[in-house]
C-alpha cells in the first residue's frame, strides 16, 4: 500500500481531493464552493448523496461544509467574528430554528491534552439557557422566543471507564434535546489546513477517529435525535510531513517509483504519531471562542 492511502484525514474536502488529483469524478457526489474575496473565507460544501458515493468516499451520506480561514489561528477578534458569523449561516441551515429548540452541546476530548481540549473549550463558552429558561421561564432572558441551550464534557474514557456515546446517550434520555451537537478536534491530510479549517457535518461524529482511536459514534441512528458534527483540525499524522516533504523533492522520479521510495522510508511508527502547531495552546484558546460564539449568535437569535 502506498504511503499517502494510509494516511488518515477527518475532512470530507480533502477525500474529495484525492479524486482530483487523479482527474476522476465521484459519482453521487456533489461539491459547491464559495470564496468571499473581502472576508477572506473559502467554503466549500460536500454532498455525498448516494450509497455509492459514501463508499468512494469513506463517509456516510450527508452534507459536509468546510470554512477555510488562512488567518484562523491568528488573534484578530474582527476576522474570528466573521468567521462565528458565517458558522452561525451553516447552523441555521442544517437546523430548523424558526421554532424554540432544546439543543445539547457535547464538547468532546481530553481537557488534560491541548490538542484535544477544543470541545471542553467551546462548551466552557458557551451560554447555557436550558436552567434559566426552567427555572425562570421566557421573560427572565428578555427574548419572545429563545433556544434552550445545555452542555456536557463527558470526557474519555481513560478518565470515566465510560464510552463518550454512553454517557450521552443517558443525558440524551434524561433531557430530550431536540438537536445534539458534538464539537471535537479532528486531524487534517494537508499541515495548511492545521487549525485554518473548520468541517460542519449533519452526519455526527466519531470520536478519536482521525488519530486512529475508534470509539462509538455520536450519530442520529445512535442517538436517536439529529447530530450535528463540528471539528477543527488540531494535529497532522506525521507520515503526511515526511510524506510531502520527500515528494516534492523527489518530482523528477515516476509516480510509481516515489511510491515505493516513499514507503520505504517511511517507517511503520510514524503512522501512530501526529504533530500539532507550537502556539495550539492560544490557537485552540481562539478556536474555542470563535466557534462557540457562532452557536450563541446561531441559537441567540
Amino acid at each position: 500500500m502506498a504511503a499517502s492511502g494510509r494516511i488518515r484525514t477527518d475532512l470530507a474536502l480533502e477525500a474529495t481531493e484525492r479524486f482530483r488529483e487523479i482527474h476522476r469524478n465521484i459519482r453521487g457526489v456533489e461539491i459547491h464552493e464559495n470564496y468571499d474575496r473581502e472576508k477572506d473565507i473559502r467554503t466549500t460544501v460536500v454532498k455525498i448523496l448516494t450509497e455509492n458515493g459514501a463508499k468512494e468516499m469513506g463517509r456516510p451520506q450527508g452534507n459536509y461544509i468546510t470554512i477555510e480561514a488562512p488567518e484562523l489561528s491568528v488573534p484578530d477578534e474582527d476576522y474570528h467574528r466573521e468567521v462565528s458569523e458565517e458558522i452561525a449561516v451553516h447552523l441555521k441551515q442544517l437546523i430548523d430554528l424558526e421554532k424554540e429548540c432544546s439543543i445539547l452541546v457535547v464538547g468532546l476530548g481530553n481537557t488534560g491534552i491541548t490538542a484535544d481540549s477544543l470541545g471542553p473549550r467551546v462548551v466552557d463558552n458557551l451560554r447555557i439557557t436550558r436552567h434559566m429558561v426552567r427555572e425562570y421561564g421566557l421573560k427572565s432572558l428578555g427574548n419572545g422566543k429563545i433556544h434552550r441551550t445545555s452542555g456536557i464534557i463527558p470526557g474519555v474514557m481513560a478518565q470515566t471507564g465510560m464510552e463518550t456515546s454512553e454517557i450521552v446517550q443517558g443525558v440524551v434520555a434524561e433531557t430530550k434535546p431536540d438537536v445534539v451537537i458534538a464539537v471535537d478536534a479532528l486531524a487534517a491530510r494537508s499541515v495548511r489546513r492545521l487549525n485554518r479549517t473548520i468541517q460542519i457535518t449533519d452526519t455526527g461524529i466519531h470520536p478519536g477517529s482521525g488519530v486512529g482511536n475508534h470509539r462509538n459514534g455520536l450519530t442520529e441512528e445512535n442517538l436517536h435525535v439529529k447530530v450535528i458534527g463540528i471539528g477543527v483540525p488540531t494535529v497532522v499524522d506525521a507520515a503526511t510531513i515526511v510524506h510531502d516533504s520527500m515528494a516534492n523533492l523527489l518530482d523528477v522520479l515516476e509516480e510509481k517509483e516515489q511510491k515505493e521510495f516513499l514507503d520505504e522510508l517511511i517507517t511503520p511508527n510514524l503512522y501512530s504519531m501526529f504533530v500539532t502547531a507550537k502556539d495550539v495552546d492560544e490557537t485552540v484558546k481562539y478556536l474555542g471562542y470563535t466557534i462557540s460564539e457562532g452557536l450563541n449568535i446561531a441559537f441567540g437569535e
